[in-house]
């Protein structure tokens, strides 16, 4: 006997994710507060393989006070990573770059003219501090680029000193910021105040770049999930992502 009430239909595998490249985040092992072994690099690894991404710039901080990093640092452990690519066999593409804390000495290596760290030729990824909001971004910006940089700002749907003020991320671009927005704030992983930033920039097309800026097993269960990239699907299938910096 058929049953008066049609079953609920299982919900269809969601196959879409809008990179290839990731351009943030945080696989290196054990120098940040990302991965913090081989092991788990190599399952973060595999995660993003599943959904796609052939290829990764690990871009692991450099904040003062917090993570010295340096670029022996970040060489010996993407060396470390890349034998461990190779030793498993895995058809996975690694670089590394740096995540920049803008502050007084990112601005100090800028004026001794020491080896930063880029994406591609002369592409540097950057943040402000998430407790304070920066005294002169112009400043910032004018430095960065009068040093041969071109900066990306990483996340700015996340600064909450801006939540009340969507000009500044149009000012940003005035300065000669390029945009990156993560992935997560669309899922609604910080908050409801970054979703709406970030559908904010989306929609007046200020966004550049897209990253997972993945530290760990939360942030790949939660860019897994299918609610996930049905939001993906929905706010980034427009255009294609990151393809300038993967040429």
């Amino acid at each position: 006997m058929f049953s008066l009430f049609s079953r609920k239909k299982e919900p269809q595998a969601i196959d879409y994710f809008p990179i290839t490249l990731d351009i943030h985040s945080h696989i290196l092992p054990g120098i940040d507060d990302g991965s913090p072994d081989l092991e788990t690099s190599i399952r973060l690894i595999k995660g993003l393989m599943e959904m796609g991404v052939t290829k990764s710039i690990a871009t692991p901080h450099i904040i003062s006070d917090l993570y010295r990093n340096n670029p022996t640092t970040i060489n010996n452990a993407l060396s470390l990573l890349r034998n461990e690519i190779k030793a498993q066999g895995l058809n996975f593409e690694v670089n590394a770059a740096a995540e920049y804390m803008l502050d007084s000495s990112f601005f100090e290596l800028l004026h001794k003219k020491e080896p930063i760290l880029t994406l591609k030729d002369n592409i540097i990824l950057t943040e402000f501090s998430y407790a304070s909001m920066p005294e002169d971004p112009a400043k910032h910006s004018f430095e960065i680029i009068m040093a041969g940089y071109s900066p990306i700002l990483a996340h700015p749907e996340r600064y909450p000193y801006y939540y009340k003020n969507y000009s500044m991320y149009h000012r940003f671009v005035e300065l000669g910021f390029m945009l990156q927005l993560n992935l997560l704030s669309l899922t609604g992983y910080y908050g409801k105040e970054a979703v709406k930033a970030s559908h904010y920039m989306l929609k007046n097309e200020l966004v550049s770049f897209v990253g997972t800026d993945m530290h760990h097993f939360r942030h790949l269960d939660m860019l897994t999930d299918n609610k996930s990239r049905l939001e993906f699907q929905k706010h980034l299938s427009h255009r294609s992502w990151n393809n300038f910096l993967n040429d």
